[in-house]
């Protein structure tokens, strides 16, 4: 097929792309930056000239929409980016869409599922009245609602992911990065860091969740709607001890407190349905999974 991953230079786009080349795929790549080929576009999915120039000179059979502002606080620091990436970056996609034809995958995230406090099942959201607690869920579930409406009035056929605090290497350090990535960073460079006791999560080994993603391209069923997790449900502290332990330090600079403001509390997700119809698979472990996140980061900035 061929087929265009925008926001392909992400941490979730680079393995996603790699894993749909090596399977036979034609793979396009739109992001921000200026960067070299093979067959790479520039462009701002949130600048609608820029990308419906795209599609005027290209045909996709698929489109993974992974380009987007990521993470709560990034979203509340920089609010005005993030809606004109996130929201209005997925209406002009649609636009493209609803005049092209391609299929597409949307990026969503397990922070839609707000404030609910059991296991997180997919059709949780057609049940149940959900509150979302920091705009960048609102973001991604704005998203969700703008591609269900398309599908509804033209035919759009869209496959929403939602995905489960993906981690590992090829995550560059930034303050809004996943949690796993900000732990390592601080640990390898003797700088503090907090961590909410109170908080649940399912992590998921980067490959892992590129894997999974990759098979939709061949296991395409429109209107569907997908978590994709890893398997170990695990508290906050469990992260910290792990990378704390494997790097021989203590954690003397590390701050312990109860609860985050305007997070999710627990992140429960039920993997079955991505399994049935996806292969979704957890290969990585935890015990394995961060470590290779660690010497990662070791190469990359230096440290022993």
């Amino acid at each position: 097929m061929r087929i265009l991953v925008t926001g392909g230079l992400g941490a979730v786009g680079t393995p996603l792309t790699r894993e749909l080349r090596q399977r036979g795929h034609e793979v396009w790549i739109a992001d921000r930056l200026h960067a070299p080929g093979p067959n790479y576009l520039r462009c701002d999915v949130g600048m609608y000239r820029q990308v419906a120039r795209i599609f005027e000179d290209q045909a996709f059979d698929v489109v993974y929409h992974l380009a987007a502002e990521f993470g709560r606080m990034n979203g509340e620091d920089f609010y005005e980016t993030m809606w004109q990436s996130n929201a209005i970056g997925t209406k002009n996609m649609l636009r493209c869409q609803e005049q092209h034809g391609f299929r597409m995958v949307f990026a969503s995230s397990s922070e839609v599922y707000g404030d609910w406090a059991g296991v997180m099942t997919e059709d949780v959201l057609e049940k149940h009245p959900i509150r979302q607690l920091n705009d960048y869920a609102i973001s991604k579930w704005v998203s969700e609602m703008q591609i269900m409406n398309s599908s509804d009035r033209f035919g759009t056929e869209t496959v929403r992911v939602r995905l489960f605090n993906t981690y590992g290497p090829g995550e560059p350090y930034s303050e809004y990065r996943s949690v796993v990535c900000r732990f390592v960073y601080h640990a390898l460079h003797d700088l503090p860091y907090t961590v909410f006791l109170d908080h649940h999560r399912s992590s998921t080994y980067i490959e892992d969740c590129a894997r999974t993603l990759a098979n939709i391209s061949e296991h395409f069923t429109p209107g569907e709607v997908y978590n994709i997790a890893g398997d170990e449900y695990h508290d906050i502290k469990h992260l910290s001890d792990m990378i704390l332990g494997y790097l021989g330090k203590d954690d003397s600079l590390v701050e312990y407190k109860k609860l985050e403001a305007h997070n999710t509390l627990n992140k429960r997700s039920d993997n079955a349905k991505s399994r049935k119809d996806l292969g979704h698979q957890s290969t990585v472990p935890l015990e394995v999974g961060i470590p290779r996140t660690i010497e990662w980061q070791k190469e990359v900035y230096g440290r022993d």
